[in-house]
């Protein structure tokens, strides 16, 4: 069975899409219709930044999003068994799928990226990349520290993100390196993603998704917050808005599509940075897995 994954931020860089709008006309005309949607040329910042303004959250989620979808939309024999995103990602592999609309989703996710966006200049948080070192030895750290600091990214085996209050987080990461963290990586970012720092951002969010027509899906998504596949749309609705507040099961995602099935993974998006982790959770299997990235 063939699963295609989607990648979230950290994957965008200046020059993203620009092969795709000079080759082939009809993500031309998508990244036409983005900018239309949108009123503004992201076009423009995605081709030719620059940087400072590419890295802001408001516009790194619409590029990423914005090429992946079109990148899936030109490919000839995009037919997914199952298919998963990285955060973000999930808005982009449920675009591909056509569960909304390619417009659609942009709304989305500029409303979401604007309120993230928001939260993260109101309350500055963090978020820290743990390796080497169990998720229950870092879960049971993060539980004993009296700030808000939890697991936000279970990313592949010992190799788990932390996010929450920059003192909770420093504080945490001095104790997780005492006690044998092999490296602690500080992400640069200015928030605390998929904490409950986000909380006033999902209220917000939950509003947005309630007003978009959302379809069934043509093939069982597995979603972040539960790590579980979803087909209908009321819970594939409910699994999005609580996956901004609640930790991206990855590592769990991939095994689970593993053990139903999944023999090729093709990665679509900028970037090969869920082929990495790919290669470390599939450590833990016997049988051969084939990755692809387009």
């Amino acid at each position: 069975m063939k699963a295609y994954l989607f990648p979230g931020q950290g994957s965008q860089f200046i020059g993203m899409g620009k092969n795709l709008y000079k080759n082939s006309h009809f993500a031309k005309k998508l990244f036409q219709l983005a900018d239309d949607v949108l009123e503004f040329k992201m076009t423009s910042i995605m081709f030719e930044g620059p940087i400072n303004t590419l890295k802001k959250t408001k516009y790194t989620q619409l590029a990423i999003y914005i090429y992946s979808v079109i990148k899936a939309k030109i490919l000839n024999d995009f037919t997914p068994d199952m298919v998963a995103g990285h955060s973000l990602g999930e808005f982009s592999a449920l675009a591909a799928i056509d569960v909304f609309s390619f417009e659609n989703g942009l709304i989305l996710v500029n409303q979401r990226a604007s309120i993230m966006q928001n939260i993260c200049e109101l309350i500055h948080g963090g978020m820290a990349v743990i390796f080497g070192l169990k998720d229950d030895i870092i879960e049971e750290i993060c539980k004993n520290d009296n700030g808000i600091i939890v697991p936000s990214n279970y990313n592949a085996p010992e190799q788990l993100v932390i996010s929450g209050e920059i003192k909770a987080l420093k504080r945490v990461c001095i104790s997780l390196k005492k006690i044998g963290a092999k490296k602690i990586f500080f992400l640069p970012v200015h928030g605390a993603f998929h904490s409950p720092i986000m909380e006033p951002a999902k209220k917000k969010l939950k509003e947005f998704i309630n007003q978009i027509s959302f379809k069934d899906s043509i093939c069982p998504i597995y979603q972040n917050f539960s790590a579980k596949s979803f087909t209908k749309s009321e819970y594939i609705k409910k699994n999005l808005i609580e996956q901004l507040t609640h930790p991206v099961k990855w590592k769990q995602s991939i095994e689970n599509m593993i053990n139903n099935g999944a023999i090729s993974f093709t990665e679509i998006g900028p970037g090969n940075i869920l082929q990495g982790l790919m290669k470390k959770i599939l450590i833990n299997f016997s049988k051969k897995y084939k990755c692809y990235h387009v």
